[in-house]
Parts: C-alpha cells; sequence; structure tokens
C-alpha cells in the first residue's frame, strides 16, 4: 500500500526508513482512500477535519480518528456522512465522551464506533503498565519520570519532596 502523511512538522528520517511520502494536509485529504488521524490534541488542531476538509475527501474515502475526539468537528463528519461527501468513518474517541447511545452517529450503517479503547491490546497495556512502574521507581529514587507532561511542576514541588 502506498502511504502518504502530513505532519506539522516533516520527518524524512521516518519517511526514508518507512518509505512514506509527505504530503499537505489538503493532497492528503484529496489523494487518501483511508485517512487516520493521530496528531495531538492542541488549540491548532482542534476541528483540524471541519466541513471544508471533509469536503475535500474522495466520496469513497474513510475518516478513522484514533486520536482526540475535537481534531474532528463532529457535525460537519454527520452533515459529510448524511449527505455522502465520504463512503464512512471509524472513531474511537469523540467530541462528548462517552458518546451518548442517542447520538446521531450510532445510526449510520457505514460507522464503526468504539468506546476509546483502541489501546486495549495486550502489547500495549502491557506497556503501559511497565511505564507506570518505571515511573514510580523514578520517583522513589529522586529521578524525573518518563513523559512528564507538565515538567513545570518540578520547579514547584521538586523530586525530592515527594518522597
Amino acid at each position: 500500500m502506498k502511504v502518504i502523511y502530513w505532519s506539522r512538522t516533516r520527518k524524512p528520517h521516518i519517511e526514508f526508513a518507512l518509505g512514506i511520502e509527505y504530503r499537505p494536509l489538503e493532497s492528503v485529504l484529496t489523494e487518501s482512500d483511508f485517512v487516520v488521524i493521530t496528531v495531538a490534541a492542541t488549540p491548532e488542531t482542534r476541528h483540524l477535519i471541519n466541513e471544508e476538509r471533509l469536503r475535500l475527501m474522495k466520496k469513497t474515502a474513510y475518516l478513522v480518528n484514533v486520536a482526540r475526539g475535537d481534531i474532528v468537528d463532529t457535525n460537519a463528519l454527520v452533515k459529510a456522512l448524511r449527505e455522502g461527501w465520504i463512503a464512512g468513518a471509524a472513531l474511537d474517541v469523540f467530541e462528548e465522551e462517552p458518546l451518548p447511545n442517542t447520538h446521531e452517529l450510532t445510526r449510520f450503517d457505514n460507522v464503526v464506533l468504539t468506546p476509546h479503547i483502541g489501546s486495549a491490546t495486550y502489547e500495549t497495556r502491557e506497556r503501559m503498565a511497565e511505564v507506570a512502574v518505571r515511573n514510580l521507581i523514578n520517583i522513589l529514587m529522586g529521578k524525573r519520570p518518563l513523559y512528564l507532561a507538565n515538567p513545570e511542576v518540578l520547579s514547584i514541588r521538586p523530586l525530592q519532596a515527594l518522597i
């Protein structure tokens, strides 16, 4: 399969290693049969996939969101599905979680919905447990935890204060 991607920062080393090609976002949307969303949730990516961008997709294309719910404008997606701009969608995340079972997205035959469990594989859960244990050990040893999301907290409350 030919894989193309868009990222806010181009990654030539990954392109070479995986044999993938970088494209501007609009090109990814117009060329792809499957658009898989994996970007981080930031103020800049909120509703990244909106009505304008959904209209760029092929009528035969599928949208897959395994990132964060607010990256896709749900109202625009419902409109796209209702009016046939795209072939379907697979969503593991939603703007409103949990997604109410009465939500319009639940009524489409061409939509697959999962309750934010895309990471529920044995391998992923095992790795999550390993990271949690490593973080606990690091903190008890006065070391910085892995993947610290808010490093500024260390200036307020040093690691030594935690043990």
